[in-house]
């Protein structure tokens, strides 16, 4: 998969294929200073080494792996991760790790220097399950009539913007990349095995649940239209049947066009939207701008690329519960 067909790299923020090369290469010749884990991929007390990407796929290890792994992770706490530059250490840790954990497409230095590692247990999560491409709007199939079936959620996608990697906001996607990410632990460390595998089925009926809960939670809505300030909830829209509105693209700091906002402006009545959503790890200015000057309430909708102190929750669950409360309230649930 291009990088470029997930996310497209801002002006002036492009990393130089030539540098990204250097610093992974660089990394690899630094292996023995850094290392803090065995040449096998385990810490010093016999655990597997995991590295992942950003925090959705570092929560997903940590639960995966259980108590036979050490999950680290590439992107810190407040840290947007679509910028993510790696230091040397990093870049060596992908090396020297038991297995990876990453998406392909969403960090173009994580996967510059993944390919430069040589690591033979590699799980992305583009991989493991079906990505779609996204817009500025996402419409959820059925989403006039509130289709619960959960089949058949293609949805339509009007401004397409790239290949959207947000499928951890879709708790069957997660599940879906739970599943694989089993698999790439399995063959790491097969003594354990049967444990990464019951960990995962678990992991998914947690998932299962909440699923469940969004579907409930979500019926009897005066609305269908919610609007974003990026376009990370495509997914989730395309589940429940509902309808994206982003203000920017897939690309969290993209400046809308005047014809973008002009739209919004006239969808905003004709769908009862009385809520712009902003986030946590992105400026909330244009957010908040286009709420005052339509006269609208804010609020948080979390994509979750991150845990912070002004996260609404302290983990995946406790913070989808907060967006779908957020979206109960925006959507007037009864």
């Amino acid at each position: 998969m291009n990088v470029r067909s997930i996310r497209p790299v801002r002006p002036g923020r492009r990393i130089p294929v030539a540098a990204v090369a250097m610093a992974a290469a660089l990394g690899l010749l630094t292996l023995s200073a850094c290392s803090a884990v065995g040449g096998d991929g385990r810490t010093k007390d016999g655990k597997l080494q995991v590295v992942a990407s950003f925090y959705p796929l570092e929560y997903l290890a940590q639960q995966v792996g259980g108590e036979h792994v050490k999950v680290t992770g590439l992107t810190k706490p407040g840290v947007e991760p679509h910028d993510l530059e790696l230091t040397p250490r990093q870049t060596g840790s992908l090396a020297d790790a038991g297995a990876i954990v990453y998406l392909k497409g969403l960090q173009p230095a994580v996967d510059a220097a993944v390919k430069q590692s040589g690591n033979k247990h590699i799980a992305d999560a583009a991989s493991l399950t079906a990505l779609e491409k996204h817009g500025t709007e996402v419409e959820g199939h059925e989403h006039e009539g509130h289709d619960e079936s959960g089949e058949g959620h293609e949805g339509h996608h009007h401004d397409e913007g790239g290949t959207d990697p947000h499928v951890w906001l879709d708790p069957v996607k997660y599940a879906e990349v739970a599943k694989g990410v089993a698999k790439t632990l399995a063959d790491a460390d097969p003594e354990h095995r049967a444990d990464f595998y019951d960990n995962a089925k678990a992991l998914a009926r947690k998932l299962d649940a909440l699923d469940t809960t969004f579907r409930d939670g979500l019926k009897n809505r005066a609305s269908d239209t919610f609007v974003t300030t990026h376009a990370a909830f495509g997914y989730l829209a395309e589940r429940y049947g509902l309808v994206e509105e982003s203000i920017g693209g897939l690309d969290p700091e993209s400046e809308p066009s005047a014809a973008r906002m002009k739209a919004l402006h006239d969808l905003v009545g004709d769908h009862h939207v009385g809520t712009v959503f902003f986030e946590t790890l992105a400026s909330p200015d244009t957010a908040k701008t286009l709420a005052k000057d339509l006269h609208l309430k804010t609020d948080v909708l979390d994509p979750l690329e991150g845990i912070t102190d002004e996260s609404r929750g302290r983990d995946y669950f406790e913070v989808m519960a907060a967006n779908l409360t957020a979206l109960q309230k925006a959507l007037g649930t009864k």
